[in-house]
């Protein structure tokens, strides 16, 4: 197993470095220059203030020196310097991770007990009324873009019911503290990852229906059913957890583009995430941010795969681990 870990260790590294310079040059082909965008804030656009600024952030030195540079600081856990808040990258991103973990991390929890809890039912109750109810649900909820679900949510729960906070982390100027923070949290947390969790639920609930289906099919649960054993039984040690490795490749899949993905959710609930600093990096042509928050996302899922193959041998123990 050790072995297995530092083998998946080294390729993910190899991986990761070709990730920086392939968004490396994307990012650089992207129209907009940085330099002037910094001097149009500062109310200044001559060429001689435009040279300094390129001349000041490395933007005047050749593309490949540019590479060289920043994947040489990759390797010495340097992320670069922000153009635009004039900060380190790193602390930029430390500063903004944990919300991000926070709702993703919740939004997750929640779409997966409630995604193979539904899913589950629903494989139990197939045919009746019960499994056509939740299968409607899911396909409702799959389909619906994700924007308007949280627009409406705000507009049902926030404005005209008044139940929870619309937007943000913590309420502004409270200076909550102990529990009282944590409950102020907990409140602006519900909209965001129920919105978020709501889709992944839908899938994970139709995947987890159909592979128990399958598995109820198989030969080693009907000879259950002719030991004696009862059905609940039968669906909770012998089904069920067969059924799961396709349910948790796709969540260990999904676990890590979360991180990075809930751009739009993190803007519409104005949540101070890593998704919003991407999407204020993209619009201030900050590139040293948008390639720094491409790394931590693109670590983080290498990061859940190896996760989720570790997570399958305790699913199924029958798996051995291969280089």
């Amino acid at each position: 197993m050790i072995s297995f870990i530092a083998q998946r260790i080294a390729k993910a590294i190899v991986v990761l470095l070709a990730l920086v310079v392939l968004n490396f040059f994307l990012i650089r082909m992207a129209p907009g220059d940085p330099a002037l965008v910094m001097a149009g804030e500062a109310g200044a656009g001559d060429q001689v203030f435009l040279a300094q600024l390129r001349e000041k952030f490395g933007l005047d030195q050749p593309l490949p020196v540019q590479l060289f540079l920043y994947v040489k600081g990759i390797l010495n856990l340097d992320l670069g310097f922000s153009f635009r808040q004039q900060m380190p990258v790193a602390t930029l991103i430390l500063q903004r991770l944990p919300a991000t973990l926070l709702l993703t991390g919740t939004a997750f929890a929640i779409s997966l007990a409630f995604g193979i809890l539904f899913g589950a039912l629903a494989a139990r109750f197939a045919g009746t009324w019960a499994d056509t109810a939740i299968t409607v649900l899911a396909l409702v909820f799959y389909a619906t873009p994700l924007f308007w679900v949280a627009l409406m949510a705000i507009l049902l729960f926030s404005v005209t019911m008044d139940w929870l906070p619309s937007f943000g982390y913590e309420t502004v100027g409270a200076n909550y503290t102990g529990l009282a923070h944590v409950l102020d949290v907990a409140a602006h947390l519900v909209l965001p990852a129920t919105t978020i969790g709501l889709f992944f639920m839908a899938t994970y609930a139709r995947m987890t229906r159909a592979s128990m289906l399958e598995v109820s099919r198989l030969d080693f649960v009907k000879t259950a059913r002719a030991k004696g054993l009862s059905d609940s039984v039968i669906q909770r040690r012998h089904v069920l957890r067969n059924a799961l490795l396709p349910v948790v490749t796709l969540a260990g899949l999904q676990a890590g583009t979360l991180v990075g993905g809930a751009v739009l959710t993190e803007t519409v609930f104005a949540w101070p995430g890593i998704g919003r600093l991407m999407y204020e990096a993209l619009l201030q042509r900050d590139y040293n941010l948008l390639l720094g928050v491409f790394v931590v996302c693109s670590a983080m899922v290498l990061a859940f795969n190896l996760i989720t193959d570790l997570v399958y041998r305790s699913v199924d123990p029958r798996i051995e681990f291969a280089s």
